[in-house]
């Protein structure tokens, strides 16, 4: 992982953030560099950044939606996704008009595990060697607004996300391989294992382990070994 600070002074507007939810601008913020292009058309899609030969997408939502676009523009570019994780979240409440009701710390704390959960959609695209992906560690403001008018949101009692704000770039780990992807595995992690072995291992809940298994299997960096009762048991192949 490399720790990285917030870029501070560069023009908002000079780098198309108008009209963009907080957090995606102000990620673009962060990595922005002198001599960048911003909101780029290429093959038909529009980059966030385009640098030089690099093309950097930042995408704060579910990954699935930029799968057909990836997979497009990896033909014949060098492709570079920012995905943020919340290793720690802050909770806003605002009511119907969009008045503070109140703030507090969720207890839920992310890891770069958790790409995990949507790296599923497409796992073999971290073995082409155009692609690269960085998960950013951040903390963060959700500010949640109390609409009951969504049939959606009964099961949040009528609270909805209306938009995530960037407080500070904690860390960030790079993922250019499916190799890299597997130093995610603790490294007294014996072999065989299973995915609830790898739960109990990192503290992450059993549902994650068995999406981030998924994604190691379908690279090749893991192979299944028998099972253990009605798990499935893990190893690295055998050279």
């Amino acid at each position: 992982m490399t720790s990285s600070g917030f870029l501070i002074g560069v023009d908002r507007m000079a780098i198309g953030t108008l009209n963009e939810k907080p957090l995606h601008a102000a990620l673009k913020e962060w990595y922005a560099r002198p001599d960048d292009r911003f909101e780029v058309a290429v093959d038909g899609y529009v980059i966030d950044i385009v640098r030089g030969d690099l093309l950097i997408e930042i995408q704060t939502r579910g990954l699935v939606a930029l799968k057909r676009k990836l997979a497009r523009l990896v033909e014949g570019h060098v492709v570079h996704l920012i995905y943020p994780v919340a290793a720690e979240k802050w909770i806003v409440r605002v009511d119907e008009d969009g008045a503070f009701l109140g703030r507090r710390k969720s207890p839920l704390r992310g890891s770069a595990m958790q790409v995990a959960r949507e790296l599923v959609s497409f796992p073999r695209l971290l073995a082409d060697p155009h692609f690269s992906l960085e998960v950013v560690l951040i903390r963060e403001e959700e500010v949640r607004r109390h609409d009951t008018t969504r049939a959606r949101n009964w099961r949040r009692k009528g609270w909805m996300t209306v938009e995530r704000r960037l407080l500070e770039v904690i860390d960030s780990c790079i993922f250019r391989s499916p190799t890299d992807l597997a130093a995610l595995l603790p490294a007294e992690l014996p072999e065989p294992f299973t995915a609830r072995e790898l739960a109990a291992a990192t503290g992450q809940p059993l549902w994650l382990t068995q999406k981030l298994a998924f994604c190691l299997r379908e690279t090749g960096v893991l192979v299944e070994a028998g099972k253990r009762g009605r798990s499935r048991l893990l190893a690295r192949p055998v050279s």
